[in-house]
Parts: C-alpha cells; structure tokens; sequence
C-alpha cells in the first residue's frame, strides 16, 4: 500500500514512486516537468540509471513527448515494437526496452510533465492491464499538485507581506536584503514544481554625472523615475528590489524565455517613455544551476551592454 503521510506534491510523488517500483519494478520511475524545450526530473525512484532529481534531457527527444501527442501506447512492454519510441533519441542515450507513461496536468488540463518509468529488459504484455491504475495515481498526483500549487501562491504573496518592512526608503521596492530572502524561497519553488523564472538586472546610467552636476537631489529623483518605470513594467508576483545606488533586480517568476524577453522589450519601452537611460541583462533560470547563478549570469550580461554602450 501506498504510504499515505504526506502533505504535499513531493511528498505523494515520492510514495508514490516508492509505491510504483515496489508493485511494478523497473530500474527508474519519475515524476517530471516539462517546460520548453526542458524534460525536468522532479523526482526519481533509480535502481540503476543514475538519474536523479534535478536532472534535465530534452523533451524532443523522450518516449513521453510522443505519449502525449497520441504517437504511442502508455505503456509498452517492448519499446522495440513501437515505431516512435525505438526511434526516439533518448533511447540512444540510455538503454531502454519497456516503457510506462502518462500525464500530469495543471488545474486547466494543460501539460505538467509525466509520471514515467523506464527498464532496460523487456516486459510481460500483462502490465497493459495496469494502465488504468498508473493513471489513477497520475490524477491524484495532479489533484495534489494542483491544491499545492495554489498554497505555493498563498505562501508567496504572505511573504511579500512579512518582508514589506525590508523597503527602500528611497523608492519604496524591497532592498538587497528581502532580495536575497525571495530568491532563495523562489528558488526552493523552482526545485519543487519545475518553474521556469527569468532573472533581470538594471544598471543606471550617468547617476554619478547627475549626481556631481546636478546635486544629489537630481539624482534620487533619476532612481524614483526609474523605479516608478520598472514597477510599471513587472507584474505583481514578480520580485522587484533596488539592489544598491544605481542598480535593481527583479525575478520575474513562473515565466519562460519567451515572456523574459518581453520583460525586457517592456522595460526598455518604459525608460524610454520616462527619460531613463539604464543597461540591462536577462537570464533565464536553467534547472542545473538555479536562480543565482541566472542572476549573476544577467548581471555580466548588464554589464558587457553597458561596456557596449560606452563605446
């Protein structure tokens, strides 16, 4: 029997996985997020393949991207017999002869990513029968993962709440110190669920220069402006903080490489229309490595386009 305490989408993956390979065998059960081009493994019960948690291959090239599409079976006892699964490339990485898959979906039927298995050795046709119960579980797992979703964004917006106190007096946004709060609790979000997220840096130009000529007056009223363009062009769950004098950071959350690159195209429209001049990097969370390093990869990126700028 499966183990019943648990209290979250990890935690029921987990027994669930543990439930799976006990009844079932094979040398890998995993619960995965699929986010562009990304196969992300959320969880892994491995007897042998050495994969683990956070490990990333492409979706392209997975036995489940042809599952989800209709292009073969759920499950198969022998991958060879398939067509699109004995020419799928990740069969080519790892050895795999059966195969057991099927989705797991947001709140809106939309894709997830999969509760799968893989083996190395064929198995008996007898295992078709079990379709109906992999799939039972898949749909409880997605009922948990939608409920624990949904917590996951309660909890996000009450510790925007507790941190309202760590603002910059100048601007209002959070400061360097709520930043790095948020981004490592963003972060532990990302390891849990697969969330992509987009990390942005802003860099002002010519504070100083306003700042010796013009008095420092001047000066706060640049970061104001340029404060007031950025909170115009973020959404309210992303996180937005002024990291020093001339420097700001968001973490645009839950948002793919597509809507980063919006971001920036919005923010870019906002200086221009507040006559703000500033340099900027974006970079995209990869699963690897996580938010700080996608944060310090868009601050060279600020800074190779302001070196740019200068000429």
């Amino acid at each position: 029997m499966i183990d019943v305490a648990f209290n979250d989408f990890q935690s029921a993956a987990h027994a669930v996985l543990a439930y799976l390979h006990k009844r079932f065998g094979f040398g890998l059960w995993m619960v995965t997020r699929t986010e562009g081009e990304d196969w992300i493994v959320l969880q892994a019960e491995d007897h042998g393949y050495g994969v683990k948690a956070g490990s990333v291959f492409r979706w392209a090239d997975s036995f489940c991207s042809e599952m989800v599409k209709g292009n073969g079976p759920r499950i198969a006892p022998d991958c060879d017999a398939v067509a699109v699964y004995a020419a799928a490339p990740i069969g080519r990485q790892v050895p795999i002869k059966a195969y057991i898959g099927v989705p797991l979906t947001k709140a809106d039927g939309s894709l997830f990513g999969t509760l799968c298995a893989i083996d190395p050795v064929s198995q008996s046709p007898e295992i078709v029968a079990e379709q109906h119960l992999v799939e039972l579980l898949a749909r409880l797992l997605s009922t948990i993962l939608h409920a624990d979703l949904l917590l996951s964004h309660e909890i996000r917006r009450n510790e925007r709440l507790e941190l309202e106190a760590q603002t910059d007096p100048l601007t209002g946004l959070f400061n360097r110190r709520a930043w790095d709060q948020m981004l490592h609790r963003e972060e532990e979000r990302c390891v849990r669920f697969g969330h992509p997220a987009a990390a942005v840096v802003v860099d002002l130009a010519g504070l100083q220069h306003v700042n010796d000529s013009e008095g420092h007056a001047a000066g706060d009223a640049l970061i104001v402006c340029a404060a007031q363009a950025l909170r115009a062009s973020v959404r309210e769950v992303d996180i937005l903080a002024r990291l020093g004098g001339d420097e700001f950071g968001v973490v645009a959350v839950e948002c793919n490489e597509a809507g980063g690159h919006a971001l920036v195209a919005r923010l870019r429209a906002a200086f221009a229309a507040y006559g703000v001049d500033a340099s900027i990097g974006m970079a995209m969370r990869d699963p690897t490595w996580g938010l700080d390093a996608a944060w310090q990869r868009a601050d060279r990126l600020m800074y190779s386009e302001k070196r740019r700028l200068r000429g």
